[in-house]
């Protein structure tokens, strides 16, 4: 039972039992609960008033950082002046002019914005694109989705189906019909404690042409991939894996998708994967960085033909294009914090500044190397993951540790998955906090070795 609050009149609740919280362990939590009552910059504030140094940038998502003027007084003003408007027939302007900052952000003609509420509905939103494309294009039997071991791309029966995490995957039944799966990219034997891009495995894109021999490529719609797996614990992609995906994917009139809802807005010192890699998919599926965390939103960036292929097909301009939506798409509040988000990335130089701070990264983490049990350090961008061997029997229990007590005891908030610690700070953070990070770290560890 929790009864105190903060000095600042911070309300504790003494009743846990209602809130059934999400990729958690309701029972252990609700023992030892991880509340936070406010957020800064970099710091999160803890119920009792501890400073907590967020080394996740929240859920992969608060970019900017915490608390960012400029952000909140956009949400302020377009509480008071719009609310809400439905972009079903009707829209208001900041929907477009989003739509327009987006299109001049992310690479190539990758020109059209469709609005969702989260990374979760982004991925069905770009499968459902993918379909649609294909179905007009009078190549129906393009219905086969293909996604890669391991990935992660949100919790909608679509994105588990073309997922490969295994736990969000096993309590669904059979998920959807039509998807297979590419292998997955890690190899610890061969590219322990890589710096950056591994050296092996971009022959692991070649499988790709196994399941085209399988399927046929006439009756494979979209492969959809992350840049860099986020969620599974940073794996960055082995050099020239990307290029041979896209490769292979346009040999055979597959759309590629880029599930870039962590790698977008500045997390490797680009707008995006696209643009740092220079591969250009077909669909981009973004959320987290767009607002910053500040409101949920998403994005499904299309190419020109694309869109213009959906579109174009429906000779009366009074027929809807495509049959898909949500209320809450173009949401007059996002907006807002989207526009004044991609105000402070450019105004601040954020993405630049992570691309400067990526090397001082890069040797700060590895200098974990030698801490106990660790098994592997992987890094991109601002971006990285400390993999540790399991306790014997019982895997996940000493990142879990770990995380209790980085909280707890070490003031500092970490992800975990797996026996994997994964690191992603806002792109506002400095030298000293990366090393105050890998310190807190170093102790994490050592404190469940």
């Amino acid at each position: 039972m929790l009864t105190h609050e903060l000095a600042a009149n911070v309300a504790v609740p003494n009743d846990l039992e209602a809130f059934w919280m999400p990729f958690t362990s309701n029972k252990h939590f609700k023992q030892e609960p991880r509340l936070i009552a406010r957020a800064k910059d970099m710091h999160f504030t803890a119920v009792d008033g501890r400073q907590i140094l967020d080394a996740t940038a929240g859920l992969w998502c608060c970019n900017a950082g915490h608390g960012r003027p400029k952000i909140v007084e956009a949400v302020q003003r377009q509480v008071a002046d719009l609310d809400f408007a439905p972009s079903f027939q009707f829209a208001h302007p900041k929907a477009f002019e989003l739509a327009s900052r987006l299109a001049a952000l992310f690479p190539g003609d990758l020109d059209h914005a469709f609005f969702t509420n989260s990374g979760s509905e982004s991925v069905d939103t770009a499968l459902k694109i993918a379909l649609a494309y294909h179905r007009v294009r009078g190549e129906g039997t393009r219905t086969r989705l293909i996604g890669r071991e391991r990935g992660y791309h949100g919790v909608g029966f679509g994105g588990i189906s073309v997922g490969g995490m295994v736990k969000n995957r096993m309590w669904f039944g059979s998920l959807l019909t039509g998807v297979d799966h590419l292998p997955h990219t890690l190899d610890i034997q061969k590219n322990a404690f890589s710096k950056g891009l591994p050296e092996h495995g971009a022959e692991l894109a070649d499988e790709l042409e196994k399941l085209v021999a399988l399927h046929d490529a006439s009756n494979i719609a979209a492969v959809i991939v992350e840049p860099v797996a986020g969620s599974i614990g940073v794996y960055p992609p082995p050099k020239g894996y990307l290029e041979r995906l896209r490769a292979i994917t346009e040999k055979h009139g597959i759309l590629l998708i880029f599930d870039e809802v962590i790698t977008g807005y500045g997390r490797l010192g680009k707008g995006s994967a696209a643009e740092y890699f220079g591969v250009q998919p077909d669909l981009v599926t973004t959320a987290k960085g767009l607002t910053s965390g500040v409101v949920p939103m998403g994005a499904v960036m299309a190419r020109k033909h694309i869109h213009d292929t959906i579109v174009g097909a429906q000779a009366d301009p009074k027929v809807i294009e495509l049959f898909h939506g949500y209320t809450y798409s173009a949401h007059p509040l996002a907006c807002a914090a989207a526009l004044a988000t991609l105000d402070t990335y450019q105004e601040e130089g954020l993405f630049e500044r992570a691309a400067e701070l990526a090397p001082y990264w890069q040797e700060a983490l590895h200098s974990l190397r030698d801490a106990p049990n660790v098994i592997d350090i992987r890094n991109i961008g601002l971006m990285g993951a400390v993999e540790m061997s399991p306790y014997p029997g019982k895997p996940g229990h000493r990142a879990y540790d770990a995380m209790c007590k980085a909280f707890h005891d070490f003031d500092i908030m970490i992800r975990i998955t797996g026996d994997t610690i994964a690191m992603s700070p806002p792109l506002i953070v400095t030298k000293a906090q990366i090393d105050e990070i890998m310190e807190k770290v170093r102790g994490v560890i050592e404190a469940v070795a």
